[in-house]
């Protein structure tokens, strides 16, 4: 892949998650896709990226704005800044209970590309400032 196929790969990702998309998400990921959860596990394969999404839908709505994508020159990496705005909607197992509160938090990810897919996911954000949002 070259860093255009790159760039536009991981902004199909994020465009499929915009619109709530998970099976067009699910379609950027290589089966044996590897997911690192911001201060959480690593979790392995397309299936359990398809249950990440479930948990996440179910407590949260949510919108990433501002995004900017940077890739390599040989398009095997890319990061990605954004905004993540949204809705507490269900609370989440360990966190504050959810009211509706909405937030906005700057995020992050890095990728690695391996035969036009995404091979691995690593997302960060600042978990204590998402909780001082939400009124934890």
């Amino acid at each position: 892949m070259t860093m255009q196929d790159t760039l536009a790969l991981i902004a199909n990702y994020y465009a499929a998650f915009n619109r709530g998309d998970w099976n067009a998400m699910l379609g950027c990921l290589a089966d044996d896709v590897v997911h690192d959860l911001n201060q959480g596990p690593r979790e392995h394969g397309r299936e359990a990226f398809r249950a990440f999404l479930a948990r996440m839908d179910a407590s949260y709505s949510e919108q990433l704005r501002d995004i900017a994508v940077m890739a390599s020159a040989d398009g095997t990496r890319a990061a990605a800044e954004y905004i993540v705005h949204g809705t507490y909607k269900a609370s989440d197992e360990g966190l504050p209970p959810a009211r509706g509160q909405t937030y906005a938090l700057p995020g992050g990810a890095f990728f690695e590309v391996r035969d036009g897919r995404i091979a691995r996911v690593t997302n960060y954000y600042n978990l204590q400032d998402w909780i001082a949002q939400v009124g934890g």
